[in-house]
């Protein structure tokens, strides 16, 4: 009887073992398809880089970009609907029973003049927010998240009988404004059309090297506010400040007072930053003006230092103000913009079965954990709506491995997103890109 049991667990277990030999053996021919794919395919996807990267445009404009999108989607067999959300893209492609897919691409660039000297550099101008003329570039990658987008939608419509269930495909518009996911999902994303049972996006990194990944499991970035302050004074003379109310000297205290939110009325554990990016105050050397106006961006990870934060700062203005010797109607005007931007939450199980996937397909050296970061993506927005649904966006590595080691190597710094000088590496870029994507949402759409 014990020879008997004996032998039939050595069979289960042989029987187990071979199951998961075959498993990946299949998992390792499909994935050498997949990169001889890309590889072919890759001429085509470079072509549609250089032509994005050439023709940016700034949040709330995309009205070109959007409909190069959607004609991507329509030559594939997607249903896809224009316009929604602003020049938010929508494409559908349903393929028999299974789970829903989402996987999220954002359309819009920065108005910034580009000084990368490539040949496909952007010149595109146009009118910015306050109807000023600005240049428009690529400077935070989102042609590199779109190119990568149309390769993986060209691999799954291509490889149908690999997968069961539901894709959509979105493009989104207004991420760097953070407007872009609210007004998608307030005109109903999730309920005229399939609602996801996961989402999938990523990011580019400027300082992880092309052909690596970057994962990360829980919150991955901050909540975001964009804050307008305006100090108000009694301009003058500048040889007679004594009669004047001066809001420059005011401005300079409030700014030096709203460090300490973050160094004594937050915890040291808590994440906390508080940024005046810009001021702007007076016309000439020897005028103290009326007004300075200021420009804040917050981030924070819980809802009460957030609040806390927000609530501080006026504080602070009102009573500086108050003590400058300002009349209760001269108190600076502290407005929070409606353009706030959640935190960003990667769910862990989720998280944890892809980064397993990439270590398998890509080898433990190119896949690196990372850890949260302060800056901030509306995209955490889709995966926070009741009932949550699970979400992960992970990093795409951009920068050239001989500038990333010769940068490493001689303390050089590397350009950051949002850089006049950001200029990713693109063909290991966009393949990895492409095969990552394309892997993920195969895993998640795997026939049973």
């Amino acid at each position: 009887m014990i020879k008997k049991i004996l032998l039939v667990s050595s069979l289960t277990l042989f029987t187990l073992v071979l199951s998961i030999v075959l498993s990946r053996s299949a998992i390792a021919s499909n994935s050498e398809l997949l990169k001889q794919q890309i590889e072919k395919d890759y001429k085509y996807l470079e072509q549609l880089y250089r032509h994005l990267h050439s023709h940016p445009e700034i949040s709330f404009q995309e009205k070109n970009t959007a409909k190069r999108v959607a004609k991507e989607l329509k030559v594939l067999g997607f249903e896809v609907t224009e316009n929604f959300g602003g020049y938010g893209v929508v494409g559908v492609l349903k393929n028999g029973e299974g789970p829903t897919v989402m996987i999220r691409t954002d359309l819009d660039a920065l108005p910034i003049k580009e000084k990368t000297g490539l040949s496909y550099a952007s010149k595109q101008s146009m009118k910015d927010r306050d109807g000023n003329k600005t240049y428009a570039m690529h400077a935070c990658g989102h042609d590199v998240h779109m190119t990568v987008f149309t390769g993986t939608v060209r691999r799954l419509a291509e490889s149908k009988k690999q997968w069961a269930g539901t894709l959509i495909m979105i493009g989104q518009p207004a991420e760097e404004r953070s407007g872009g996911a609210k007004a998608m999902l307030a005109d109903g994303l999730f309920e005229k059309f399939p609602r996801p049972d996961y989402n999938l996006a990523l990011h580019v990194s400027a300082d992880i090297p092309a052909g690596k990944i970057g994962t990360v499991q829980g919150f991955a970035m901050a909540n975001v506010d964009s804050v307008d302050i305006l100090v108000k004074g009694q301009g003058g003379h500048g040889a007679y400040p004594h009669n004047t109310k001066d809001p420059v000297v005011l401005a300079s205290q409030i700014i030096q007072s709203l460090q300490t939110i973050v160094s004594r009325e937050t915890s040291p554990l808590e994440p906390a930053v508080v940024t005046v990016g810009s001021i702007h105050g007076g016309s000439q050397h020897n005028i103290i003006s009326n007004q300075v106006k200021m420009q804040l961006t917050l981030r924070s990870y819980s809802d009460a230092v957030r609040k806390n934060t927000i609530s501080s700062i006026k504080r602070m203005t009102k009573h500086l103000a108050l003590a400058a010797g300002l009349a209760e109607d001269q108190i600076p005007v502290v407005t929070v913009l409606n353009e706030s931007t959640p935190a960003a939450y990667n769910h862990p199980e989720l998280t944890g079965k892809v980064t397993d996937l990439f270590h398998q397909l890509f080898g433990e050296q190119n896949i690196i954990q990372l850890k949260p970061e302060m800056v901030g993506e509306d995209f955490g927005r889709y995966g926070q709506v009741e009932p949550k649904i699970p979400s992960l966006m992970f990093r795409l590595g951009t920068v050239n491995v001989d500038t990333f080691n010769a940068a490493h190597t001689g303390g050089k710094r590397l350009p950051t997103l949002h850089s006049a000088d950001f200029a990713p590496d693109p063909e290991p870029t966009i393949k990895t890109g492409v095969r990552a994507m394309t892997e993920a949402a195969l895993l998640l759409l795997k026939k049973k």
